[in-house]
């Protein structure tokens, strides 16, 4: 059993259980593909996969073993780029979740380019749950995202704290600072973040602690999309404070309470506990950690 088994191992895995994609993904053949699945499941004397009809399901066996062949190839990964770039400048590969890599990335980004110049920052701005998957495969570093992850092998770190605001239009009679009883909160028509964003999560998990669950008339990743339905009075949003400063200050959107709901929330590092951290990346980590502390905090206007 070698490195190579693992690798093809996690290809199938990564192409859907499909051996042939795997074996394109990986310039092999397929037959080459299926025996080294079949040294394997020889190797160790268990069952991989089940094969029903033509498609592969992994069994249970295979799910423990995928854990260990993706923290081991991953390990293998780090250290082929570490050695290899160990007298050049290296690559630094960064995950944000939308909110963070709105406001925050381009400036920790910036402020890391004046301190290491050579060392080159490549980026990745998705939703959190895309994140801890590509952290997961490799295919990060780390990543800084809103909440917590949901994988136990996930390392987390709180770094720094934010809120949610809701936001309503003044054309559609609301006040700024107005405060709304619980059931009148529930009877609007709320515009929100995708399902697997941070801000949807801890929307939700308020929701639910409060009894009850909401049907969104809108789901966007764009911000900008939810402030301008707002701004048209199509109801109501839940939005990360800064990212509405813009038009809270033009009087385009108001800000209005509800006493029953918490919208506070904390922003994290994350990354696999089996990763291995270059100089850089723990630069990089500590540039977010002390942000606050040596430059001002950017400042989303909003650009409607």
């Amino acid at each position: 059993m070698t490195l190579r088994h693992m690798k093809i191992f996690c290809a199938i895995c990564s192409a859907n259980y499909n051996t042939t994609r795997a074996a394109q993904n990986m310039n092999m053949t397929q037959p080459a593909v299926s025996l080294a699945i079949k040294e394997l499941e020889q190797y160790y004397g268990v069952v991989l996969f089940d094969r029903i009809g033509r498609r592969l399901q992994i069994t249970p066996v295979g799910q423990n073993f995928l854990q260990y062949a993706t923290r081991i190839c991953a390990q293998f990964d780090d250290m082929e780029r570490e050695m290899r770039n160990w007298d050049s400048a290296g690559l630094l590969r960064v995950g944000s979740s939308i909110t963070i890599g709105s406001q925050f990335l381009p400036s920790y980004v910036k402020a890391f380019y004046h301190r290491y110049p050579s060392t080159e920052v490549q980026v990745i701005v998705a939703p959190s749950e895309k994140l801890e998957q590509d952290l997961m495969e490799n295919r990060l570093d780390f990543a800084l995202i809103e909440g917590t992850p949901h994988n136990p092998v996930m390392y987390s770190e709180e770094y720094m704290e934010d809120r949610l605001s809701i936001i309503a239009s003044p054309k559609e009679g609301f006040q700024q600072g107005q405060h709304l009883s619980l059931q009148e909160f529930k009877k609007q028509r709320f515009l929100l973040r995708e399902a697997g964003s941070g801000t949807r999560e801890i929307f939700d998990r308020e929701t639910r602690k409060a009894g009850f669950t909401v049907m969104p008339i809108w789901e966007a990743m764009s911000t900008t999309a939810l402030v301008n339905a707002v701004v048209n009075g199509l109801g109501i949003a839940v939005l990360p404070h800064r990212m509405i400063q813009g038009p809270l200050e033009r009087g385009l959107v108001v800000t209005i309470g509800v006493d029953e709901l918490d919208f506070r929330r904390s922003f994290h590092i994350i990354y696999h506990k089996d990763k291995f951290l270059t100089v850089s990346a723990r630069a990089f980590i500590d540039l977010c950690r002390t942000y606050v502390l040596d430059y001002p905090l950017p400042k989303y206007n909003g650009l409607f």
